[in-house]
């Protein structure tokens, strides 16, 4: 009979004792916490290196140069707006600090001073005359371009003013110009109707001979006599003759004109032919002239008007009437040659003009070609 295997009996039994399990399981708690409180410290510094590590490896870029870029840009930025705000609150500074312009028509304070034309030849000489007037304190500087002998002494276009321009001539432009810079007023100065040579360019213009049209009239009995033809204030061509100068030195940079023989001849005579005047007396068609330059020319010339003083005194058959009492704004009272001024007379001149519309009244000395 075959012979049966033994079974062995097997037990499961625990080779440690019970405290040895109890500081088993100690340690692996204290290890744990061990761990645990490194990886807390560690924390911060891990996470640095892990987002430097991503930014120049994966990112391919420098973490640090971009915070120090980021920090520079936002600190230039700062300081460019800093820079912006101080620039516009100097700048509104300066605006608000600097004299306002005065417009070239403005009437101003101060004295008057005629230039003779020969000190303004060049851009040099004008510049030096120039100086030299603001230096002696003058604001209106008075340049002769037309004088009562017909000549004009500027390069003029105007195409009755054809035989007018003189041999010599100065340049209007460049005297305005040069003048504003250095503070002044410049003032064109122009003689209207005692014109002897326009009106033989322009015959239309002028005061026709009563008894022979083809003839003009003279001041006087005949050319050996010294007598000399005058344009007519009744004649359309001859106002518009003279506002077309005026247009052209305003083209050249004068803002202010001031328009000296504005009447009719001294002597009156039967053989004077003023054409068709509708009726209209002297001082009317006179009045008439004046207001028509002024408007054409209102608030881009200031027109100032010049008379005698015998003509502001008393009325006079050149005018017919006193000038303000014309329409008259602006008027210059020129003194008669080597009379002693008379303060008071001129005083109560002024007062009167004024009393009868005119808004500036300034005099000039003739003999010495100031004003005051």
């Amino acid at each position: 009979m075959p012979k049966r295997r033994q079974k062995v009996k097997r037990y499961h039994r625990s080779f440690y004792s019970r405290g040895t399990k109890i500081k088993k399981a100690i340690g692996i708690v204290v290890l744990a916490a061990v761990v645990l409180g490194a990886a807390w410290l560690a924390a911060p510094y891990v996470l640095d290196w892990a987002t430097h590590t991503w930014y120049t490896v994966v990112r391919d870029r420098d973490l640090s140069a971009s915070s120090e870029g980021a920090s520079s840009g936002a600190a230039s930025s700062e300081a460019a707006s800093s820079e912006a705000a101080s620039s516009q609150a100097a700048s509104s500074e300066a605006a608000s600090s600097a004299p306002e312009a005065v417009a070239g028509t403005a009437i101003r304070e101060g004295s008057w001073s005629v230039v003779s034309l020969s000190a303004l030849g060049d851009e040099a000489s004008i510049r030096a005359q120039a100086q030299a007037l603001a230096g002696q304190g003058v604001t209106y500087a008075v340049i002769p371009l037309k004088d009562t002998s017909g000549y004009i002494y500027y390069a003029s276009a105007v195409p009755a003013a054809s035989g007018s321009v003189a041999a010599t001539v100065v340049d209007p432009a460049l005297i305005a110009t040069i003048f504003k810079e250095e503070g002044l007023v410049p003032v064109a100065e122009l003689a209207a109707f005692q014109d002897p040579v326009a009106s033989y360019t322009d015959r239309s213009m002028a005061i026709q001979y009563s008894g022979d049209t083809s003839y003009l009239w003279l001041d006087a009995a005949n050319v050996a006599a010294g007598g000399k033809p005058w344009i007519n204030p009744y004649a359309p061509s001859a106002i518009q003759f003279v506002g077309d100068l005026v247009e052209e030195l305003y083209n050249c940079g004068f803002e202010q004109v001031c328009l000296s023989a504005v009447q009719f001849p001294h002597s009156t005579s039967s053989k004077q032919s003023f054409g068709e005047t509708g009726g209209v007396g002297r001082d009317g068609q006179l009045a008439a002239d004046i207001a028509a330059w002024d408007a054409r020319f209102a608030g881009r010339v200031t027109l100032w008007y010049e008379y005698p003083l015998d003509s502001c005194t008393s009325v006079s058959p050149t005018l017919g009437a006193l000038p303000a009492q014309l329409g008259v704004k602006n008027l210059v009272i020129s003194l008669p040659a080597g009379e002693t001024r008379d303060e008071a007379q001129l005083a109560q001149t002024t007062a009167q003009m004024k009393e009868m519309g005119a808004a500036h009244v300034v005099v000039r000395d003739s003999e010495a070609g100031s004003f005051y």
